[in-house]
């Protein structure tokens, strides 16, 4: 099969892309809660480390092997690997990668529809002078009534899908270069608004004065498995953007910048987010809820809380759209390369995507008590095992390829980073990287 003939229109628009894939749920949802249940600095401090040892390299690795294949995953896995004489099966990780983002996406598009929900909320002042029972009530309605939950899931997935359909360049690029300056305009607003609060300070110490005491393995393992889920790597998904990527590009600065743009989403989201939760005198380490329970109370009492309420979740929808349209384009480029055209396979894509969506929206309320694995429901398993097994498996597997199997010139030349940047990479992949990410997988497996 040919080459992809699609590129990123500049430099610029593939950081931005890639950037877009990362940036979601994983900085403005999970990393607060995740980084409050593990003691705030000492959770950050550790995230950073296994960003730079775990993250950089194998993203390096998934957008290298597309870039030398310049094909979607599963053909590029299948030429690179009959190229070095290694089994063409290493295909078959193309196709494991499409269904982890598939699941990903179903509990994805589920979650990004309580974003809208909550942003009409906002806007219409459904929060103002409401009680902390009464948000919480509200909120366990919310999640009750799977009518409300499938429409919100529905609009959101139409949303992610009409812009894939439009193709790299129109669809893509085109929102891409739109929204991500949008967010961290919003987020840099944010910020100047917490900076106003009495809980700033605090935040600050707490997020960035680290209380080594509060070191546990256990608080490594959730910053290892961190450092996976919000660089979107072990899906395959960098790598359909490699094949994308200009010539002229270096793979290295790119993922370096893709990293700090990241790491910066997820400091300013910590700081906006607990020098409120501070302000209001809130436990920080709120789980999961913190975001659809905590913050709606700790605005709603706060002068002006409603606009900057609403501010919040329009930044929490714009991020998980960006990183929606971003996680759905491997699944489509995968369509494609076994003889889809776009628009066909983006349907296919969108209506699969959707019916596994309502086993989750069902969760709530009419299958909540369908238990089938681990004594978890269909929300519970698929929020879980993907993020937390099914990409450290893939991030192993790709880094194995890339650093052991590729042959040692076709991928120095996808590097570009000369001789001595490709062994240090290599070095780093296979004496570092594989280990740790190893160690990811048992923790989740366990």
């Amino acid at each position: 099969m040919s080459e992809t003939l699609e590129r990123w229109g500049s430099k610029r628009a593939f950081i931005l892309a890639v950037t877009g894939a990362a940036v979601g749920l994983g900085n403005i949802w999970r990393f607060p809660y995740v980084a409050g249940e593990n003691g705030g600095a000492a959770f950050l401090l550790i995230y950073v480390g296994f960003v730079l040892l775990l993250g950089i390299p194998v993203m390096m690795a998934e957008i290298l092997i597309g870039r030398a294949g310049r094909r979607g995953p599963i053909q590029a896995l299948g030429a690179l690997a009959m190229d070095a004489g290694a089994s063409a099966n290493w295909r078959w990780l193309g196709i494991f990668g499409a269904f982890t983002v598939f699941c990903i996406l179903s509990f994805y598009s589920v979650v990004s529809g309580w974003s809208i929900e909550f942003l009409v909320a906002s806007v219409n002042g459904q929060f103002s002078g409401a009680t902390a029972a009464e948000i919480g009530a509200g909120f366990d309605a919310f999640l009750a009534s799977p009518g409300l939950l499938i429409f919100n899931h529905s609009l959101f997935l139409f949303m992610t899908m009409t812009v894939v359909a439009a193709g790299v360049s129109k669809g893509l690029e085109r929102l891409n270069n739109l929204l991500m300056p949008l967010l961290y305009g919003l987020l840099l607003l944010l910020a100047g608004y917490a900076a106003t609060t009495d809980g700033f300070s605090t935040a600050l110490a707490w997020l960035f004065l680290p209380s080594f005491e509060a070191l546990t393995p256990t608080v490594v393992l959730h910053a290892m498995g961190h450092a996976f889920f919000t660089l979107a790597v072990g899906a395959c998904a960098l790598m359909a953007y490699g094949a994308y990527m200009p010539e002229d590009q270096s793979l290295p600065k790119a993922a370096v910048a893709v990293a700090a743009l990241d790491i910066s989403v997820a400091l300013l989201a910590g700081i906006a987010i607990f020098s409120v939760v501070f302000a209001q005198g809130m436990d920080p380490a709120e789980g999961p809820g913190l975001m659809f329970v905590t913050l709606p109370i700790a605005f709603a009492e706060l002068p002006g809380g409603v606009v900057w309420l609403s501010v919040f979740f329009l930044l929490l929808l714009l991020a998980t759209w960006t990183s929606a349209i971003n996680l759905a384009e491997p699944m489509v480029v995968t369509l494609q390369g076994l003889g889809c055209r776009r628009s066909i396979a983006t349907a296919i894509v969108a209506l699969s995507v959707w019916l596994m969506g309502l086993l989750s929206a069902f969760s709530f309320s009419t299958l909540a008590d369908f238990r089938p694995l681990f004594g978890r429901n269909v929300f519970e398993l698929v929020s879980s095992i993907p993020p937390d097994v099914f990409l450290p498996l893939g991030g192993l597997m790709i880094a194995i390829f890339a650093a052991w199997v590729m042959p040692r010139t076709t991928a120095m030349q996808a590097l570009g980073a000369g001789e001595g940047g490709y062994l240090l990479w290599r070095n780093v992949v296979r004496w570092v990287s594989i280990p740790l990410t190893f160690i990811v997988l048992l923790g989740g497996l366990l």
